[in-house]
């Protein structure tokens, strides 16, 4: 068939674009809703991030990654490829317009701004994915017992380090966060296994972890298929108006029309919109897990301060997952830094040394999260009749994937006080 042509077999009511999590969740409530929906991707259902994330509905996340914190620190991103956070000197030039952008956002005025926009997101995210995961059917992979954020032994006097603690604490508590502060026995005590170095940590009560990313994809997948969605495996190339207010999508083999088009394509979103005269400022932050099997795993996730990762047991293993590395979408992966985190990990749960002899490729993975400038999420109608945005959620996908859909959802129905709560996601903020 001449791939120019459109023909009836070709057109669909909505289309959703990108089947991670983020576009899993829509489609599916756009399902429910009784529209037709079609799902499209290329690379199939629940791959990338929405596949290796960290497990962690990490509600307590309520600060922008735009920290001055960061700066003093600029220098060693660049010189040490390994660490927590890492640019690719040859991508750094590349990278230098969201860079610029980033850095404005330290600013306390909006730096305060987004803190508040994120946390009317996170507030209710939970709530949020226990609506969702009765009607899905996937309660079962969803656990919300708290996570950790460890202290360990360092340099500092123990007077200073309680108070690090506690300022630390304190950030948190001010932003509405519930949290308990435990010492070195009170965590032996609770959660046994974790290193004798971690001195104090703070328990963060009201945050919550899945058992398998994956399969949680898999469940929402088929609750979709149930209702009737439909679901291809085609990349699209183009986004396009055409005639009669419907959308045209340019793929691989065809030419498909819609009425209501989703864009929840991540990091790939900018590519696709850049034709259509949006400059966003969307970065990919390549983050990495490794998969373990130590003897025990803690009992929630584990989150080290210093370390800047976080490890969380999961159905098949201890997943240890973090690190940033700006390197742009289609750079190798430096499998250095995954392997670097059985290093990170044995240092807090040390029977994790010895549990992998050697650490082959199927146990490490890497993906692209999401990232704009300010750690906003793109919530948002575009400017072509039809077509909506929904992409950006930096490393919270998994977390907001259910709150954030029910925003979206509400606006497209014309509910004018979800249009006013979404005004700091709007996709013109970078105009």
């Amino acid at each position: 068939m001449d791939p120019d042509r459109t023909t009836s077999a070709n057109k669909a009511a909505t289309v959703v674009i990108g089947a991670g999590v983020i576009g899993l969740v829509t489609a599916c409530r756009l399902q429910q809703q009784g529209q037709q929906v079609l799902l499209l991707d290329a690379n199939g259902v629940g791959a990338g991030c929405s596949f290796g994330n960290a497990g962690h509905l990490a509600t307590e996340q309520v600060f922008p990654l735009a920290d001055a914190a960061l700066l003093p620190k600029l220098p060693g991103f660049l010189l040490d490829p390994l660490g927590p956070l890492a640019i690719r000197p040859r991508y750094f030039w590349r990278a230098l317009p969201f860079f610029y952008r980033f850095l404005r956002q330290m600013f306390k005025a909006p730096r305060e701004r987004n803190t508040a926009a994120l946390k009317v997101l996170l507030q209710d995210a939970i709530p949020a994915w226990q609506r969702l995961a009765k009607d899905a059917n996937c309660g079962d992979l969803l656990r919300y017992q708290g996570s950790l954020l460890v202290f360990e032994q360092s340099t500092l006097s123990q007077q200073d380090q309680v108070a690090q603690v506690e300022q630390v604490a304190q950030s948190y508590r001010a932003k509405g966060v519930a949290l308990e502060i435990l010492t070195q026995k009170q965590l032996q005590q609770q959660y046994p296994g974790l290193s004798g170095a971690i001195q104090y940590a703070i328990l963060f009560t009201e945050v919550g972890h899945t058992l398998s990313p994956s399969l949680i994809n898999q469940r929402l997948l088929q609750w979709f298929l149930a209702m009737g969605g439909r679901f291809e495996q085609q990349k699209v190339l183009a986004i396009e108006s055409s005639e009669a207010s419907a959308l045209q999508l340019r793929l691989t083999t065809k030419k498909i029309t819609a009425n209501t088009v989703v864009l929840c394509t991540g990091a790939y979103s900018k590519e696709l919109l850049k034709p259509l005269g949006y400059r966003l400022p969307l970065e990919a932050e390549r983050g990495y897990h490794l998969m373990t099997s130590p003897p025990s795993m803690p009992a929630i996730p584990v989150a080290s301060f210093d370390r800047k990762m976080i490890m969380t047991p999961m159905q098949h293993g201890l997943r240890l997952a973090g690190t940033v590395e700006f390197a742009g979408l289609n750079a190798s992966d430096n499998w250095q830094r995954a392997k670097l985190l059985r290093h990170h990990g044995e240092a807090l749960w040390p029977e994790l040394a010895g549990s992998i002899s050697q650490v082959g490729p199927e146990a490490c993975w890497s993906g692209l999260r999401p990232t704009l400038a300010d750690s906003l999420p793109v919530i948002s109608q575009s400017h072509l009749p039809g077509l909506w945005l929904h992409f950006g959620h930096q490393h919270l996908g998994l977390t907001l994937a259910a709150v954030s859909t029910e925003l979206l959802i509400q606006m497209m129905q014309g509910d004018a006080t979800a249009v006013e709560k979404a005004q700091p996601y709007r996709v013109s903020r970078f105009e």
